[in-house]
């Protein structure tokens, strides 16, 4: 069909006529409407038309309030003969393309004609509901399809420690319906003690979930209820998408659970919530956990219970803004800042006052002139879009940093974590013993990151040590303190014996020193060469991966839940177990801070730690034991050696030491003497 859609005036009688014998064969549905009031509406500028070839297949009445910013669609009518074609649609979008400045539309629908998929296949959510003026009072749904424009809300950033959607089994439990232990579950997330820490949101699939309550009373006490919740109107487009991605996932993954209208709606609450820019949502529908997995895997959004939330809403808002697991599944580029690119950088990366526009732009080219061998590097995203931006010159034997920018992006900080990290990786490499950044506009989501990282701050901007010392604790403080002195600072004096505390954090300050005669344990884990490679791609992948920002700073690693004297904070030594065909195996390859051990049910630590690792929740639960638990460490700021320390190797460094080296089953305790001889060989020089 060639369908036109066209506006009518009062002048064109000949068109009248038509629509108003259009509308007088659906007068049971349309009701009865004078042929004035047709003309006055055409007149108005309200009334369009669909034909083909000359004949009149539809037409849409409606009304442009002064008063209220929104189409107020009074007919929406196509011939019977010539309906499933798309002539509904095409009629809603010249009305958006015509009317693209008011806030919606709004239309009235009697329930009972039960229409309620064609005004949600149009993009229509209800948003409430009336009675009628006939003899019957039937009820009438109003319907609403936005006009995406912001209100004054929509930028309102919430205050919350964590925002989460909410699906309708929850909704309905905080609006009392349901058993008692639903309700109990439900409103404990409206505790008093959690009103600083959560809000709660809803997507318009609940507003379709709250229209199919069938009691009219509790239905009107539901609605009621959303007010008290933030509203998401997510783009009809990029949910469509995610949806499908959803199905698809879900297909292939439940081959034998039906896709029915119920699957379809709980898909949705996933798309929407992740178009919607969020990670959590919150259900006490089992078939919607059920596809916990998926929803993760697809679309990146945590499916987890009321009583999740309650108990881990700071790991879970630390999930949402500090997510290195993601950066493993995203493709970033690294590229040099090019001469006469600059002024492309401002919208990305400039600060507010003195670093506005061009003084940006200025300061960045003139770093390409001054002498000085500094690199621009730009880093992008799988889109191409710049998401950091550091320059950095060696000065003798500190890595000056002139520029450290991360633009705003959902890993943004993520990503300064990493960068920090990199750095000081860049700068171990080139001999450096500072790290300074010089930026006087740094990110603020840098500057957070770095306040853990060791930097310090005074008037020439922030640095960092980098004692690259294995030994005694009197070694590395005599290191440290011969460096601090150049910048004008004084360290502490480190003792024999320290706590583990005290040197795991000196540890992560001044990276890479390591400790040797302290408290602080060491031990040994065999890991397969699967998860060897997908944690830390040794052995390589057939397929190098993309490791522009090298390996992820924190991640996690699964085993059975049996304790072998596990302590923490303590390093870990990572040993590949054994080889596949082609690979060599039986190696230590680096070593990491190992920052927890924690044993639980697999689904909990799964949920738990999701956004840190490789593993998928069936991958967790392989790994737990008779008693149906698992172990997850927790690590971080891995080193792999530049030289692997091969089984024949660490036999003979153990026996110069006076110990016998057995390959490790399980995780096992091993001595700092041993850790040292290994951390040393692992870094020899070839």
């Amino acid at each position: 069909m060639a369908i036109k859609v066209l506006p009518v005036s009062g002048e064109q009688t000949e068109l009248l006529d038509a629509v108003i014998a259009l509308g007088d064969r659906y007068t049971k549905y349309l009701g009865l409407l004078t042929p004035p009031a047709y003309r006055k509406h055409a007149e108005d500028g309200g009334l369009l038309v669909a034909v083909d070839d000359e004949e009149l297949v539809g037409y849409a009445l409606f009304g442009l309030p002064k008063r209220n910013l929104y189409v107020r669609l009074a007919h929406l009518c196509v011939a019977e003969e010539h309906r499933a074609k798309g002539v509904a649609r095409r009629l809603i979008e010249t009305i958006r393309e015509r009317h693209a400045h008011r806030l919606g539309i709004r239309a009235k629908c009697r329930r009972d004609y039960g229409l309620s998929d064609v005004w949600t296949a149009l993009g229509f959510v209800p948003k409430g509901e009336s009675l009628g003026r006939g003899k019957d009072k039937e009820t009438l749904d109003t319907w609403w399809l936005d006009l995406g424009h912001e209100d004054l809300f929509t930028e309102a950033q919430s205050d919350a420690l964590l925002v989460v959607t909410v699906d309708h089994s929850v909704f309905a439990g905080l609006r009392g319906a349901g058993a008692e232990r639903a309700v109990e579950e439900s409103r404990a997330l409206e505790a008093g003690w959690l009103a600083d820490l959560i809000e709660l949101a809803f997507t318009p699939q609940l507003l379709h979930e709250v229209r199919d309550v069938e009691d009219r009373e509790e239905r009107n006490h539901q609605r009621t209820g959303l007010a008290e919740l933030r509203s998401l109107s997510p783009g009809p487009a990029a949910v469509s998408a995610r949806l499908a991605e959803l199905v698809t996932a879900a297909q292939k993954e439940l081959p034998h659970v039906p896709l029915d209208s119920r699957q379809r709606a709980r898909l949705r609450y996933v798309a929407e919530t992740s178009c919607a820019g969020l990670q959590v949502l919150v259900t006490r529908d089992p078939g919607l956990a059920a596809l916990a997995d998926i929803a993760w895997a697809v679309a990146r959004v945590k499916v987890v219970s009321p009583a999740v939330v309650t108990l881990h809403v700071d790991e879970l808002r630390q999930a949402q803004v500090y997510r290195p697991a993601d950066l493993m599944g995203t493709a970033f580029s690294a590229e040099e800042v090019a001469p006469g690119s600059e002024g492309e950088l401002v919208a990305f990366f400039d600060q507010a006052g003195a670093d506005r526009g061009s003084a940006f732009e200025e300061r960045l080219r003139a770093l390409s002139s001054d002498g000085v061998l500094w690199r621009r590097e730009l880093l992008r995203d799988g889109e191409g879009h710049p998401v950091a931006l550091y320059v950095w010159a060696m000065d003798g034997r500190t890595l000056n940093v002139a520029f450290l920018r991360t633009a705003s992006h959902p890993l943004e900080e993520t990503l300064a974590r990493q960068l920090l990290f990199m750095l000081k990786r860049l700068g171990r490499g080139r001999e450096a013993e500072v790290v300074r950044i010089a930026d006087p506009y740094v990110s603020r989501a840098a500057i957070s990151a770095a306040a853990v990282d060791g930097f310090t701050e005074d008037e020439n901007g922030f640095a960092a040590l980098l004692v690259d010392v294995c030994g005694a604790a009197e070694t590395v403080s005599e290191k440290a303190g011969e460096i601090a002195a150049r910048l004008g600072r004084v360290t502490p004096r480190l003792e024999e014996g320290e706590s583990p505390e005290i040197v795991s954090v000196v540890e992560r300050v001044w990276w890479p020193a390591k400790l040797i005669n302290s408290a602080l344990p060491t031990f040994i884990a065999p890991i397969k060469p699967r998860w060897s490679t997908e944690l830390f791609d040794v052995p390589a992948m057939l397929v190098p991966r993309d490791d522009v920002l090298g390996i992820s700073r924190e991640h996690v690693y699964y085993r059975s839940s049996g304790h072998r004297g596990e302590t923490v904070p303590a390093r870990i030594l990572w040993y590949v177990s054994e080889g596949t065909s082609g690979q060599q195996g039986k190696m230590v390859i680096g070593c990491s801070r190992l920052d927890e051990v924690l044993v639980d049910d697999p689904d909990t630590l799964f949920s738990r730690f999701e956004h840190l690792g490789v593993y998928g929740r069936a991958e967790v639960r392989a790994t737990a034991d008779a008693s149906g638990k698992a172990m997850a460490l927790r690590f971080s700021d891995t080193e792999i050696f530049p030289v692997q320390v091969t089984h024949s190797r660490l036999t003979v460094l153990a026996k110069g030491l006076g110990l016998r080296w057995v390959p490790p089953m399980s995780l096992s305790k091993t001595s700092s003497a041993l850790f040292q001889a290994v951390y040393e060989e692992g870094h020899r020089k070839t």
